[in-house]
């Protein structure tokens, strides 16, 4: 009794350390370090040589959050993402960091990017 009361524990613990939030963009400040989903209107897009900006909320510098793609990356990509997301409303999900006092999201993979 006590393994199955364990497994069960365990299982839980496991499937919610996996969950995501979805959370409005304005909050993104308010999670770092959480797992969670965020969608908004992109509101410009950077492409330089190690990494792609994109940009969520509002126009940088103003931005509410970046999603941030390294040049590593982009070949998961089957289109520059700087190129696909431009002007549409996307869905990111994946852990909230601070970075220079900006809020942002690494995206490793297009899996982390919905487009609405």
């Amino acid at each position: 009794m006590k393994k199955i009361i364990l497994g069960l524990v365990i299982s839980f613990l496991s499937a919610t350390a996996f969950c995501q939030t979805k959370i409005n963009i304005e909050d993104a400040a308010k999670h770092y370090g959480e797992k969670v989903t965020i969608c908004s209107k992109v509101y410009g897009t950077k492409a330089l040589e190690k990494v792609t900006f994109i940009n969520l909320g509002v126009a940088y510098p103003h931005s509410l959050l970046t999603a941030v793609i390294f040049a590593k990356d982009r070949t998961n990509f089957k289109e520059a993402p700087d190129a696909m997301y431009n002007d549409k409303t996307i869905c990111v999900n994946g852990v909230v960091k601070k970075y220079n006092n900006k809020t942002e999201i690494i995206v490793n993979s297009p899996d982390q990017i919905t487009i609405q």
